[in-house]
């Protein structure tokens, strides 16, 4: 049971991160990170119990080690790209019954019907008779609940193998702007521009390159000292508004959403916003949406922390 629980934790922190981004695709490694150093500082004791129980021995109870776990799977385990993103047509609103659907047209199929199924599977787990009902449960999809069970250990669900041993990591994907994004262009993946002399995609842009430049360029590359500046504007400039981030309404567990449409809004407003092919993105670009960046990495720590502390505590 520990094993099926630690993967589906894994998927729900992956998919909360994607949420919070414009609509590309995703944080990159280090926005990832990021977002789990937040949540895990936040985290109350009895979510912090259960994470420490859950986490593999590699990772040395640290959350961040493991959160890009959906991105690098992703590929392997094909079923599961939908589930990373969010496509709204060129219109500046999400709607779940228009959006939140595959190219099938399955609904459900979108990194929201995602974080609503594992925030599920993880709220259930403790009342499953065996472990083979909750390795059966992680997927609800029919057509692909067979990625599930060809898999008879269930420490093996969503994972991967490295040197053969068994590595499970984390999920951590909603924060990103450009995961909920245009479906003409995919989320910018399709926008070419420069990041100052390099060739670049936006999607990129918003994935990595404002990140790493900011770390370079006030943070001497060092992840945790841009952790510790966004800790210091949660308890000041933003401490106003944190209740607000943590509380989701109708009692809800979590509320992708509220993410998603905060998603979309930040692509238009920032992400989108004066970008047209071959644009080259510098300083001015680069310091106007540091900012949101800050903010929306904030916003993704505080938020997986409160939904792990409602699931665990």
């Amino acid at each position: 049971m520990a094993g099926c629980k630690l993967q589906m934790m894994l998927a729900l922190c992956s998919f909360i991160m994607l949420a919070t981004l414009p609509p590309i695709h995703g944080w990159g490694t280090d926005g990832h990170s990021i977002i789990c150093k937040i949540a895990q500082s936040r985290l109350n004791d009895a979510a912090a119990d259960a994470v420490k129980e859950l986490l593999p021995k590699w990772a040395e109870d640290d959350l961040g080690s493991v959160c890009s776990w959906a991105d690098q799977v992703r590929f392997r385990f094909r079923w599961s790209s939908p589930l990373h993103f969010i496509n709204t047509p060129e219109i500046c609103s999400y709607k779940y019954t228009r959006d939140c659907k595959d190219e099938d047209g399955v609904v459900g199929r979108c990194v929201a019907g995602a974080i609503n199924n594992y925030t599920s599977q993880l709220l259930t787990s403790n009342s499953a008779s065996n472990k083979a009902q909750c390795t059966v449960s992680i997927v609800y999809f029919p057509n692909f609940s067979w990625h599930v069970l060809e898999f008879r250990n269930p420490m093996r669900i969503l994972s991967f193998t490295i040197e053969k041993k068994k590595r499970i990591t984390l999920m951590s994907i909603t924060f990103q702007p450009l995961h909920v994004g245009f479906a003409e262009d995919k989320g910018g993946n399709t926008i070419d521009v420069h990041w100052y002399k390099r060739k670049a995609v936006l999607h990129h842009v918003w994935d990595t390159d404002i990140i790493e430049t900011a770390e370079k360029r006030f943070y001497d590359s060092n992840i945790d000292s841009m952790v510790d500046a966004i800790q210091q504007n949660i308890t000041s400039e933003w401490a106003d508004e944190v209740k607000r981030w943590e509380t989701c309404g109708l009692n809800k567990t979590a509320c992708p959403d509220q993410y998603a449409s905060e998603g979309i809004k930040a692509a238009c407003d920032w992400a989108y916003k004066g970008v047209q092919q071959e644009s080259v993105l510098e300083d001015d670009y680069f310091l106007s949406r540091l900012p949101i960046v800050h903010r929306r990495l904030a916003q993704g720590g505080v938020r997986l922390a409160a939904t792990l502390n409602r699931i665990f505590g």
